[in-house]
């Protein structure tokens, strides 16, 4: 049966980035995805059609722009309609188009052709699941990926959605990958991006949860990690990133607006981990960190 969806989007200046996707988690949206369109950047997500009403929408639109006012923004787009199951999978398509990132890679669509060329090709079709190679925080984490010297290692991937990192460090030579989201969709697109790419699930696991699952799962402590989620969610799981990871193990932290940088920084510094470089891209912020030692008394 043809499932309809609500589809909602915003689209306002990138700094208000973080904020308008916090606000839409409470749509309770199966679906999420991140466009950059000029200066701008337009967030959708999905919602089952009976699972919320339009007076809530508008409720949370109104929300969202009184946000905005507050901060000194201008007041962002924002737009709503339904549409059926076939057309949310198709409807982003149009957008997306083969893409070189840093010096290695390139991120092609599923259903595009890539050039002839040297660079290892990321196929990619993440559906809802956000993660497609063109939002700054997943480019960031790509730059950070190519400098690591990944061969032979061992890598987790916390929030994976689409898959985008997880692939991208196993074309750049890591051994395996343990990739977890709490959204099923992203379970699903990872997945399908580790089959069109090419490797197994013994290469790249992926499962439903966050850090707890993968503790419970990893064999042993991982060389390294990507975490590209909001600011918020990171300062959460600071506190457990000792239990994958051993001292000597590095990690890639995004979905960091540049001014929150600093904050993110000193709460690493109290756990034993060392901000060894920082890059930046537009407003957003990436930190590429190491453990150091064992864990300080604030641990």
């Amino acid at each position: 049966m043809n499932q309809s969806w609500w589809e909602f989007q915003v689209t306002g200046e990138p700094s208000l980035e973080e904020l308008l996707f916090w606000r839409l988690q409470t749509l309770g949206a199966q679906g999420t995805a991140s466009q950059v369109i000029g200066q701008m950047v337009r967030l959708t997500v999905y919602v089952p059609h009976p699972q919320i009403s339009e007076e809530t929408l508008t409720q949370l639109a109104q929300q969202l722009q009184a946000d905005a006012l507050t901060l000194g923004y201008t007041s962002p787009t924002v737009g709503w309609q339904i549409i059926h199951e076939e057309d949310w999978a198709q409807s982003w398509k149009a957008f997306w188009h083969i893409q070189p990132v840093g010096k290695r890679l390139l991120i092609c669509p599923e259903w595009q052709t890539p050039p002839p060329t040297d660079r290892l090709v990321l196929r990619l079709n993440p559906g809802s699941a956000f993660g497609t190679g063109e939002h700054a925080t997943t480019q960031l984490c790509l730059l950070a990926l190519e400098a690591q010297a990944l061969t032979g290692t061992i890598l987790a991937d916390i929030g994976c959605g689409s898959g985008i990192l997880s692939v991208a460090a196993l074309l750049l030579g890591a051994d395996q990958v343990y990739a977890v989201d709490t959204d099923p969709l992203a379970v699903d697109a990872a997945q399908a991006g580790r089959d069109l790419n090419g490797f197994t699930p013994k290469q790249m696991t992926v499962a439903q949860g966050s850090i707890e699952q993968l503790a419970q799962r990893l064999p042993q402590p991982v060389d390294g990690f990507c975490c590209n989620i909001l600011a918020e969610v990171i300062l959460r799981l600071i506190p457990q990133f000792h239990e994958i990871t051993q001292p000597g193990s590095w990690g890639i932290l995004s979905g960091l607006l540049a001014a929150q940088g600093a904050q993110i920084a000193d709460v690493l510094q109290g756990y034993g981990w060392h901000v060894v470089q920082e890059q930046y891209l537009g407003d957003w912020c990436c930190l590429q960190i190491q453990r150091t030692d064992a864990l300080s008394q604030a641990a």
